[in-house]
């Protein structure tokens, strides 16, 4: 029953979805309060300015995801009503309004996992670089790339949270790592995967898991910094939290969990074999 409820809730923000005369989609702020069953839309008003808040914070611009508009609503017998307080709302704005929304709400809850995994796979979709890519190596070797370049500001955001020494940062690593999969720690997913200890697990994903691996990556980091967590227990729980619910999501949308996806080649031997070739001046023609 509850996972039917979650289908109905994301095809609900969907459905809401518009399209403006140039195609470019939108979110009527209206709608989306109205989804998020808040009862007065000026109830809402201030959950939007914390949005905005949020999005300049993020050095985004207010004005490319959050645009007034005079909205017509229909109040009853088919007759519209003018309102100069509309608001068109990017899907990185829906993103951010549901991240201040009221969290005791569940569609409140199931709308920042769905706003956060759509946001994200619009951005993989929008990368030039990813899009030109045709194979599988391909698409591993820039994932793996964007998984190294994350790690690196992950930990950053940790440390801002506490986790200072080495092994405190093993630590909050494996409660990512335990989240998404299903109890499993580093060590453990060494077992499963069937990989040697001087192994890395991420050198050895396809790009599906490396895919999965990234969201948790670069949504634990957002929020660490937006809800400005401290302690290193909170940010392990936070951690945990957010690989957790990207595994959810994974079942909700029929996918194959973490730990059963097939283990991949080295990724090493193909940064060698895409390694350029130094010139042999004998050899040219």
């Amino acid at each position: 029953m509850k996972k039917e409820v979650t289908h109905q809730h994301n095809n609900l923000f969907e459905q809401i979805r518009q399209t403006d005369e140039n195609g470019h989609e939108f979110w009527s702020a209206r709608d989306l309060s109205k989804v998020l069953e808040y009862a007065e839309f000026r109830n809402f008003k201030p959950v939007i300015d914390k949005a905005k808040e949020s999005c300049k914070n993020s050095g985004q611009s207010i004005e490319n995801h959050f645009v007034g508009f005079h909205e017509m609503v229909k109040i009853g017998s088919g007759a519209e009503r003018g309102f100069d307080d509309g608001v068109k709302l990017s899907r990185y704005a829906c993103y951010l309004i549901v991240q201040n929304a009221d969290p005791s709400k569940e569609v409140v809850a199931l709308g920042q996992t769905y706003f956060a995994v759509q946001t994200r796979l619009q951005e993989i979709r929008q990368m030039d670089a990813y899009n030109n890519l045709s194979t599988e190596d391909e698409k591993r070797l820039f994932l793996r790339n964007e998984m190294a370049k994350h790690n690196i500001q992950l930990a950053a955001a940790a440390k801002d949270a506490g986790v200072i020494e080495p092994v405190d940062y093993a630590i909050f690593q494996n409660h990512g790592y335990m989240g998404l999969y299903g109890g499993l720690d580093a060590k453990a997913i060494h077992q499963r995967k069937g990989l040697k200890k001087s192994q890395q697990i991420l050198d050895h994903m396809g790009s599906t898991e490396l895919a999965a691996n990234l969201f948790r990556a670069t949504q634990t980091e957002e929020k660490l910094k937006r809800e400005n967590i401290q302690g290193k227990q909170n940010a392990n729980k936070t951690h945990y939290e957010v690989g957790k619910k990207v595994r959810k999501t994974i079942a909700e949308l029929g996918g194959t969990m973490p730990e059963n996806l097939p283990v991949a080649d080295s990724i090493k031997k193909l940064e060698k074999n895409t390694e350029p070739k130094p010139l042999n001046p004998e050899k040219e023609e």
